[in-house]
């Protein structure tokens, strides 16, 4: 970026000695902040200051009613992120925490075992819960869609203004790794919604889909949610536990590599890319297990589809925010 802006600078330069109009170099200037890359945030901070950190970085207060998608791990699972780790921004937003029901079974998949379960692991304690398909579904529509016309996700979702999508980084038996993305898709989805993400239909062997089709619909379902929301949504990501497993599964593998830290942004693409680019910068020794996970699932093809259908980029700028 800092390359491009030098010639760039270099090219109106030469503009100006040759006497073309000052209106012209300030269009040339200003297109040259337009292209800017998005900012990604990062702490090494994991707690519930370096969530508000991240959070305040953003400069894109909520608004209205509020909700905080996060996963609050099947039970059994002990990779989940804290509730503890939420609750300062869920008392800063006024948020409530939201999830849906699961379509494959396991204690989440209906609305009396799913909310038992969020107090089983703490999640009442800091905020209120909301199961979004407890009582039935809505239609969001998918604009241009490779695959689908509309995902459905819980009814409840309509009763928020603002989301803000907290997403445990981590690796997922299907997807490859599991972050904005699958939190936003997977997570708004209602059960059924879930089951059109996973098998293209809604109908059959969920884990049946082709990969590449399977991460084309995560993206979608995505699109529909960012559509509807505009910029009332922001992103962060919390890079510990790094599990090659979901936090949907109660036996979830031990993570092989150190915690990395939280990010955050306003373009989820740019968000879940440097979240893998850090993974890839840790010692091999301890990145193997998840990056085999990732490239047998071909994950970053997610990212790839996702940039093509215009929800990010993956070029960004990482900005710091701890004292060096």
């Amino acid at each position: 970026m800092i390359n491009r802006f030098i010639k760039t600078r270099g090219f109106l330069r030469v503009t100006f000695a040759v006497c073309v109009c000052a209106a012209l170099i300030t269009v040339n200037a200003a297109h040259v902040f337009a292209a800017a890359e998005p900012v990604v945030y990062m702490t090494k901070d994991i707690s519930a200051n370096g969530v508000m950190a991240a959070y305040k970085a953003l400069s894109r207060p909520t608004v209205g009613k509020t909700a905080i998608k996060i996963h609050m791990g099947e039970p059994g699972n002990q990779n989940y992120l804290s509730p503890e780790l939420v609750s300062l921004l869920a008392r800063e937003v006024k948020g409530t925490f939201i999830d849906s029901n699961t379509a494959y079974g396991g204690r989440r998949a209906s609305t009396a075992a799913h909310l038992e379960a969020a107090r089983e692991h703490g999640f009442t304690a800091v905020a209120p819960v909301d199961i979004l398909d407890a009582d039935g579904e809505t239609i969001l529509p998918v604009k241009n869609g490779k695959h689908l016309t509309e995902a459905v996700m819980g009814s409840h979702y309509k009763n928020y203004d603002f989301i803000i999508s907290v997403s445990h980084f981590k690796g997922h038996s299907m997807a490859g790794f599991g972050g904005t993305f699958k939190n936003l898709a997977i997570g708004i989805a209602s059960a059924r919604g879930k089951s059109i993400v996973h098998s293209g239909s809604g109908s059959g062997n969920l884990f049946s889909s082709r990969t590449e089709h399977f991460l084309e619909r995560i993206a979608e379902y995505t699109k529909a949610v960012m559509d509807d929301k505009g910029d009332k949504i922001i992103y962060i990501n919390v890079l510990n536990n790094l599990s090659v497993d979901c936090d949907c599964s109660p036996s979830a593998a031990r993570p092989e590599m150190a915690d990395i830290g939280i990010l955050a942004s306003l373009d989820p693409v740019a968000l879940d890319k440097a979240s893998i680019d850090l993974i890839y910068a840790a010692p091999a020794h301890e990145r193997e297990h998840l990056v085999g996970r990732i490239e047998s699932r071909n994950g970053a093809y997610l990212l790839e589809y996702a940039e093509q259908i215009g929800l990010g980029s993956q070029s960004y700028k990482l900005v710091r925010l701890d004292r060096q």
